[in-house]
C-alpha cells in the first residue's frame, strides 16, 4: 500500500497536467467523460514506471477492481487482436482502446437487457411483438410533445413492413438510433 501511494506522489506533476482536453483527444473509443476520468485514476493507481505505462499482468486486476468482467482469455485475445502490449506494457491510450472494447459490449448488454424488460412489459400477450397503436402510446409517454403526424412518421419508421406490429428488434433499432 505504501507502494502505490509513492508512486502516486512520484507521478503527480504529470497527472496534473493531464487536462480535460487531453482526455478528449485521447477519447476515439466511445467513452463518456466520466468513464475516462475513472479509467486515468484507476490507471495511475498501477503506473509504476516513468513512462507511465502499467504491465499488462496487471490489467485483469485492474478491471475487477473497476468491476469489468472479462476472463483472462478474453483479454489476451483482445490484447493480440489490437497488437497491444507486445512488450508486457500498455501506455494509456492503449488502456483506453482496450477497456473501451470490454465497457462498450458490457453497456450494450445492459442497455438490450432493459428494452427487453420494457419491451416484455408492453407484449402483454407474450406474442413477441406490440401494435403500432401500443408504440405510439409509448412514444406519447417518452415525449408529450409530439404531434400525431410526427408519431406516425416515426411509426411508418419503424414498422417498414407496414404489418401494423413492432417486433423487438425492431423496438431496439427504434430505442438505440441503430
Amino acid at each position: 500500500m505504501s507502494t502505490s501511494s509513492s508512486c502516486s506522489s512520484s507521478r503527480k506533476s504529470s497527472q496534473d497536467s493531464l487536462s480535460f482536453s487531453s482526455l478528449t483527444d485521447i477519447n476515439q473509443y466511445g467513452l463518456d467523460i466520466d468513464q475516462l476520468w475513472s479509467l486515468k485514476k484507476t490507471f495511475d493507481q498501477f503506473t509504476k514506471d516513468p513512462e507511465g505505462n502499467i504491465s499488462i499482468d496487471n490489467i485483469h486486476t485492474i478491471y475487477r477492481v473497476m468491476n469489468i468482467k472479462v476472463t483472462v482469455r478474453n483479454l489476451e485475445q483482445c490484447l493480440l487482436q489490437l497488437g497491444l502490449g507486445e512488450d508486457g506494457e500498455v501506455d494509456f491510450q492503449d488502456f483506453v482502446e482496450l477497456t473501451s472494447k470490454f465497457i462498450l459490449v458490457e453497456d450494450e448488454e445492459t442497455t438490450r437487457y432493459e428494452l427487453k424488460e420494457a419491451f416484455r412489459i408492453y407484449d402483454k400477450h407474450r406474442q413477441g411483438y406490440i401494435t403500432t397503436d401500443v408504440l405510439k402510446g409509448i412514444l406519447r409517454e417518452l415525449d408529450t410533445e409530439l404531434t400525431e403526424a410526427e408519431l406516425e412518421e416515426v411509426v411508418t419508421e419503424v414498422d417498414e413492413d407496414g404489418s401494423g406490429t413492432v417486433d423487438f428488434d425492431e423496438f431496439m433499432a427504434m430505442m438505440t438510433g441503430d
